[in-house]
């Protein structure tokens, strides 16, 4: 796939938070903000060349064992399944001082294998990296993250939360495609995933247009964002996005967050549960509960409580954490019968 082809993201400024905050406020496409962690030391530290910035990585890690993939040599980076629909990487946990000397040694190396932490809180496996490498995000609460690694392909996938990725060092292109597109793009298994979130199976290095023909339209909805050190991508949620680390050693720093509150449920866990008990129905009960999502859920018109008192209607008001509760404790009780 020729991702010079392809249209780039937008570009947008933001000077300081409060132009950050508007733009992000009810974003509903990808965009690019050059520079916006220009100042990083972090940054800085890569700049100066990737052992310096693995050498600032250590100062700040905790003494405890990392979360590592390490990827077969053959598969030239990208991070996926094997021929068996396992993975064709192994998961280990190791210190980061050990791991960051294995990097050192095989840095150039052309048939190294793939090495590559995937969101590592930043809290809670460093001290002090957060505080002096930090986008200012105002009143929200993000789940903070760093990704380091050698060049790396991950598939296209997407998140639940909103998503402002930072390449820290290295460089990283970043392709999406609207939710929509999902149809497009072949998705494998909701249960068996490198990472927890179904992936496209097409490979965007080298896809397969005669096993894959709808890819050809989920080209046509594509975007892609090159990112230098500082650089940043806003990607909204539920879009889609293949990820690659372009450089020998990459670093990137993300933030997720959700505008709806913490006490509601994850739409992931009701798609796999609907899974479970509607899509093998008989197709004209599947066509009832259809009718049933689209009142309460999909629609929640007036309606479904017009007719009754308002101290009466319990979860069909809108939910508070109280009510959010009720329902969590209801299927807990439900699933484990």
């Amino acid at each position: 796939m020729a991702s010079a082809a392809l249209p780039h993201v937008p570009e947008r400024e933001a000077k300081d938070a409060d132009a950050l905050d508007a733009l992000l406020r009810g974003a509903r496409e990808p965009f690019v903000i050059r520079g916006l962690a220009a100042e990083w030391p972090l940054v800085a530290a890569g700049k100066t060349s990737s052992k310096a910035a693995r050498d600032y990585i250590e100062r700040h890690h905790r003494d405890r064992p990392f979360a590592v993939s390490v990827g077969d040599p053959k598969a030239k980076g990208r991070m996926y399944y094997d021929e068996a629909m396992g993975m064709n990487f192994r998961m280990t946990n190791e210190k980061l001082p050990q791991v960051f000397q294995q990097i050192d040694r095989l840095e150039g190396e052309p048939n190294a294998p793939s090495i590559y932490f995937a969101s590592i809180d930043l809290h809670d496996f460093f001290d002090g990296l957060h505080e002096a490498n930090h986008v200012d995000l105002g009143t929200r609460d993000p789940l903070a993250s760093i990704w380091i690694g050698t060049a790396t392909r991950i598939a296209a996938h997407n998140d639940f939360p909103d998503n402002l990725a930072v390449c820290a060092v290295g460089k990283r292109r970043f392709t999406v495609f609207p939710p929509e597109q999902f149809r497009n793009l072949y998705l494998g298994p909701v249960d068996n995933t490198p990472a927890g979130r179904a992936i496209s199976m097409v490979d965007f290095h080298n896809p397969d247009f005669d096993a894959h023909p709808r890819f050809r339209d989920a080209l046509q909805h594509a975007q892609v964002a090159e990112l230098e050190p500082g650089d940043a991508v806003f990607v909204p949620s539920m879009w889609w996005h293949h990820v690659e680390g372009l450089a020998g050693f990459n670093v990137l720093v993300n933030y997720w967050w959700r505008d709806t509150p913490k006490y509601l449920g994850q739409p992931q866990n009701a798609l796999n549960h609907a899974m479970l008990a509607i899509r093998d129905l008989p197709k004209e009960d599947r066509e009832i509960w259809r009718d049933l999502f689209d009142y309460y859920v999909f629609e929640a018109g007036d309606e479904v409580t017009a007719h009754i008192p308002d101290h009466a209607r319990s979860v069909l008001s809108r939910l508070d954490k109280e009510q959010a509760g009720r329902i969590r404790a209801f299927l807990l009780r439900a699933l484990s019968q």
